[in-house]
């Protein structure tokens, strides 16, 4: 009688071992776009985890040699965006003498190219990246700012393009989220009543800090609308009038100690106060290190 324990009915998933067999990404820069199809291509196979091991900025035949004894040993598959071509047949040929399956993103489709269009590839891993370097520096800009939203990660602030800091409701996440479309790396720090600032708040490069004052009653509005957002009706320390004069003295002490830049938010749009921070940022920053557009 045959048994009726299954066998793996997907032979390449696991070795004798039970272990997962890798996918070996191979790139001669970021290897971001092949990532990106492989990731998109398991998403197909729900429930089936396959480890993708990155093999970036490869650029000289001993490391493609490494890779691909690396592969035959762990039993994987190699998905390379070489677009040197010397290095893409060398692949191709070890991964043949070694058994070992190699997939080409890159190669078919510069071939081709290179036969319609009459000219060679240029074969310079990265090129893509140079030429889309806004928008990949937007995108990191953007990472950055929400990682860094409402307090988070205070220890990284000296890493920030620009440091907004204020009261609950001035408008920091906003104006954070807008500063970074525009490619710039922000955190913000609220200022809370009777808690410190964060130590790394007072010693980061000032010049980098921008403090956003707003009067009281431009406060009480937005606060009352954010209450009611909530569900919460009645007297509250966040619209208590007293307490959130206080908060607003607190945040001008802390301002003035750290020599912060202050910027006023009230009645004022989004865009105007981006444009305020980023004229005095690069009036700072003339002649000095930092970013200036």
């Amino acid at each position: 009688m045959k048994s009726s324990r299954r066998k793996n009915t997907i032979p390449y998933l696991t070795d004798e071992k039970g272990e997962a067999r890798p996918v070996y990404l191979v790139s001669g820069a970021s290897g971001s776009s092949g990532e990106h199809l492989i990731e998109t291509v398991l998403a197909q196979f729900p429930g089936i985890h396959v480890p993708v091991i990155k093999m970036t900025r490869v650029r000289q035949t001993a490391q493609v040699k490494k890779i691909i004894l690396r592969a035959s040993k762990t039993e994987g598959t190699i998905v390379h965006t070489l677009v040197d071509a010397g290095l893409r047949k060398a692949l191709i040929s070890l991964g043949k003498r070694h058994n070992v399956t190699t997939i080409d993103l890159m190669g078919g489709l510069l071939d081709r190219l290179e036969h319609v269009l009459g000219c060679p590839a240029k074969g310079k891993p990265g090129l893509y990246r140079k030429l889309h370097k806004e928008y990949f520096d937007r995108i990191a800009a953007i990472e950055f700012t929400i990682a860094h939203d409402d307090g988070q990660r205070v220890h990284d602030l000296p890493s920030a393009d620009i440091v907004l800091t204020g009261v609950s409701r001035c408008g920091k996440t906003p104006l954070s989220m807008y500063l970074a479309f525009e490619g710039w790396k922000v955190a913000n720090v609220p200022l809370v009543l009777e808690v410190p600032p964060p130590p790394a708040l007072l010693k980061i490069n000032r010049g980098r800090v921008i403090g956003l004052s707003i009067a009281y009653e431009h406060l009480m509005v937005h606060r009352r609308e954010r209450q009611a957002g909530m569900g919460i009706s009645g007297p509250s320390r966040y619209t208590d009038r007293s307490i959130v004069l206080q908060e607003l003295e607190g945040a001008r002490k802390i301002f003035k100690k750290g020599g912060f830049h202050v910027i006023s938010v009230t009645d004022k749009p989004i865009e105007s106060i981006a444009e305020e921070i980023i004229e005095y940022l690069n009036t700072g920053l003339q002649g000095k290190p930092g970013k200036v557009r």
